[in-house]
């Protein structure tokens, strides 16, 4: 699975890094960084200039009004940009204009609660992040060029030129580093909230909640008719086998193949319970998600680390997601990845509960290959979480899943 930010792709592959685009379009995106910095500022230092001396003759207020509606431009801008060192990007929250002239498309803008974290972040951007922007570029590359040029006019200086080679070589690293972190400021300022993102996703992220749910409640009643039913059945079948064991003499025949038929009956019973178990463990429900996973890594084929630490209990429903995000991740490892050991690893930070499951087996995890990969993206989709998946070849495989959540 081909990587999605900068961050990953050099992570991941630290050496094929270097032959890649993603360096390139980390300094495209310093550079316009630096470019749309410096339109910003200059555009706020005259407008708020203008607008408050303007002020009391009321031309100031549409100045000034100009002003956010700009930052709200700057902030689009900013989404677009994002692509070049996240290709998930941002979605943009803002309701298409539906006519009514210049007033109306303004007044909805400034009616929006994201209007003004856009106009914080263009006021952070042309204070701070273009300035770092330019820092960050300068040290890389001029740093580098400053060296090269005394060693032109000075052969004394080669120790500066040689710490200035140094600096070159690590400024592919050095620049996607910080294109990476500015981006992760990006996503967190102007990432859309709860009922930002207009009417018709918020349909679709409902459908996907009840959809999940409705499978939720098809495989409860599943369990039902296999515990109230097929179980009962076959204990019904093992109290006949037991009756007519009294009128068969012992020794003979027919005794060998009813003893034969009671053991193929208690291993179906034994595979009936394990199925009913994992679909609804009673620990998950008695005990939490942290008991339920050791459970099931105590009976998983491949040896399983589980350091999963969590303040409390989760909400029912959110604890019943992300179970079966981890029993469905563990099962692709046991049929797919070939692995030796496995390592569930869980934190709560902040509001967000991260959790990785990470294997040593052969990679090559593809959700276009049917590898199981895209319903556990729907399962954390629906909690309004994010999975990346980190699979190279030749492995190791790593799930990231990130889900906000609060414990009661």
């Amino acid at each position: 699975m081909s990587p999605r930010t900068a961050w990953q792709a050099m992570a991941r592959r630290p050496l094929r890094f270097l032959t890649s685009s993603w360096p390139w379009r980390a300094v495209t995106y310093l550079a316009t960084g630096v470019l749309v910095g410096s339109v910003a500022l200059a555009v706020f230092a005259a407008g708020l200039t203008v607008g408050l001396a303007l002020l009391p003759v009321l031309v100031g207020l549409v100045v000034l009004v100009g002003v956010v509606l700009f930052a709200v431009a700057v902030a689009r801008l900013e989404r677009r940009r994002l692509l070049l060192v996240d290709r998930d990007g941002l979605p943009d929250p803002h309701r298409p204009a539906g006519g009514g002239g210049f007033r109306a498309w303004a007044t909805t803008r400034l009616t929006e609660q994201v209007t003004w974290r856009e106009l914080l972040f263009t006021l952070v951007s042309a204070a701070a992040l273009c300035w770092l922007d330019l820092l960050v570029l300068a040290f890389s590359f001029g740093v580098p060029a400053l060296t090269f040029e005394a060693l032109w006019v000075d052969r004394t200086t080669w120790p500066w030129a040689a710490f200035g080679v140094v600096v070159l070589l690590a400024s592919p690293y050095t620049v996607t580093s910080w294109a990476g972190a500015r981006g992760a400021l990006v996503r967190t300022l102007l990432a859309p909230r709860d009922g930002e993102l207009g009417e018709s996703l918020t349909q679709v992220r409902a459908s996907r909640a009840r959809l999940l749910d409705s499978f939720d409640a098809e495989r409860r009643r599943i369990e039902r008719d296999l515990h109230d039913g097929a179980q009962q059945r076959l204990v019904s079948l093992g109290m006949t086998l037991g009756l007519m064991r009294l009128d068969v003499a012992p020794g003979s025949p027919l005794a060998g193949r009813l003893t034969e038929a009671e053991g193929q009956l208690a291993d179906a019973q034994r595979e009936l319970r394990r199925l009913v178990r994992g679909l609804s463990p009673p620990v998950l429900a008695d005990h939490g998600l942290v008991a339920a996973v050791e459970d099931h890594a105590s009976r998983f084929p491949v040896p399983v680390t589980v350091d999963l630490q969590l303040p409390g209990r989760l909400p029912a429903k959110t604890e019943t997601h992300l179970y079966y995000v981890i029993n469905e991740a563990m099962t692709n490892i046991a049929r797919h990845s070939g692995a030796r050991s496995a390592r569930v690893y869980g934190r709560y930070h902040s509001d967000l509960l991260v959790l990785e499951i990470s294997d040593d087996g052969r990679g090559g995890a593809d959700p276009e290959a049917g590898s199981g990969l895209t319903g556990l993206a729907d399962r954390v989709t629906a909690l309004d979480g994010r999975m990346r998946v980190s699979s190279p070849p030749s492995g190791p495989t790593l799930l990231h899943v990130e889900v906000p959540c609060h414990f009661g």
